[in-house]
């Protein structure tokens, strides 16, 4: 089965690693996101795409090696949400917010349940270690609220009513918790 296939190359690549705020395996992420993607009824190549979105950002793997392990459709779909990292950190997010304006649903869909992902946990871990959090980032407080915001201020473009996924009210809902209580 692809999604086991993916799941388990992401797990491999991830291997060691850990996330940001937290000792917690990294690879928790990409399956948290994968699970809200398939809950959601997102197609096999979305999931695919969601166990795969950081291992060419944060592994030495390649959109070539994704290409060649599970296709060009899912290779297409973890491109269009890897950042270049030799682009500065406001280049690479203007990029994203560029993309979720204008990029096909599926792409919209993915960096979405990533984003929402990254925030709960964001919202957790500042409850617990308060604004120390924010050292832990290329941006702070400020910049991350911009980014957010503007995700939010564009993520419905191009979309009917009846192609919103439930979590991105989530991820709207989120965004206003964590950027107007959470102040440093």
């Amino acid at each position: 089965m692809l999604k086991e296939k993916a799941k388990s190359f992401a797990t491999k690549a991830h291997q060691g690693q850990t996330r940001k705020n937290s000792d917690e395996a990294y690879i928790t992420h990409p399956i948290r996101v994968a699970q809200r993607l398939e809950q959601e009824g997102g197609s096999d190549s979305l999931v695919c795409a969601a166990y795969l979105h950081d291992v060419v950002e944060d592994t030495p793997v390649t959109i070539d090696d994704i290409h060649h392990e599970f296709g060009k459709e899912i290779a297409q779909l973890v491109a269009a949400h890897t950042e270049d990292k030799s682009k500065t950190w406001k280049e690479r997010k203007q990029h994203t917010i560029y993309c979720i304006q204008h990029a096909p649903k599926e792409v919209k869909y993915l960096i979405i349940a990533d984003k929402l992902d990254n925030l709960i946990e964001l919202e957790k871990e500042y409850k617990l270690l308060g604004e120390t959090i924010w050292a832990n980032f290329n941006a702070g407080y400020e910049q991350q609220k911009w980014y957010n915001q503007s995700i939010v201020k564009y993520m419905y473009s191009g979309l009917d009513k009846s192609e919103i996924p439930s979590y991105f009210y989530d991820y709207e809902q989120v965004v206003s918790r964590v950027f107007s209580s959470v102040q440093p």
